[in-house]
């Protein structure tokens, strides 16, 4: 079940992403698009919500935060920075209005010993593995490229381009991001969902 707070990070996410996207191309589509950005990262977050479920675990999202400057662990900045929100507002202006970051979520796995003791054995399963993780931010971007597939054919194609944007975006192997959890967790998985991943955004840009 989603959490009061998780909610709200979504919602307020949504809101962001919604004027960035609309900002420098009309913001009487504001509303539409903050309808459709909500429901593009509900998808995504309700897939890795029912993967981790039967991985005997829950995931809770958060707002992405950059809190290293370098790879070594005392090269941290001193306060997080807010890069789920400082992005998409630096992209979009820098990019003229062309590209719409869309990576702005992170999550959290906890296990649930008690189910995983009681269906797998005592310990099997007590300690989540990158590999789990990895497979549950990859069921996120399947089901979005899913949707955009459903969203293309029942005409909804700035839906089915928001679905694409967000998939892009969330792969990409850095920080907290999806697709560094997918990585680490599976270079094979991360390369076949990047491929298709590129082909939907070259069909996006081309196509719809």
């Amino acid at each position: 079940m989603i959490k009061g707070k998780e909610l709200a990070i979504i919602i307020a996410v949504s809101i962001v992403l919604a004027f960035t996207i609309s900002l420098l191309r009309s913001l009487d589509l504001f509303l539409y698009t903050l309808l459709a950005v909500f429901i593009v990262i509900m998808i995504n977050y309700l897939a890795k919500k029912v993967s981790a479920f039967f991985l005997d675990s829950e995931i809770e999202v958060g707002l992405w935060e950059v809190k290293r400057y370098w790879y070594k662990t005392h090269q941290r900045f001193k306060k997080a920075i807010p890069a789920g929100v400082i992005f998409p507002i630096v992209i979009i202006v820098l990019s003229y209005g062309y590209i719409y970051w869309m990576a702005c979520l992170v999550f959290d796995v906890k296990t649930k010993i008690h189910r995983a003791a009681r269906r797998w054995g005592l310990y099997t399963f007590s300690e989540i593995t990158e590999h789990h993780i990895g497979l549950m931010a990859a069921w996120g971007i399947i089901a979005n490229l899913v949707f955009a597939i459903i969203g293309y054919l029942t005409g909804f194609e700035e839906f089915a381009r928001l679905n694409i944007y967000f998939a892009f975006f969330n792969l990409l192997p850095i920080s907290d991001l999806d697709g560094n959890k997918i990585f680490f967790g599976s270079m094979i998985l991360w390369a076949l969902l990047a491929a298709l991943t590129l082909i939907a955004l070259g069909y996006a840009f081309l196509l719809i």
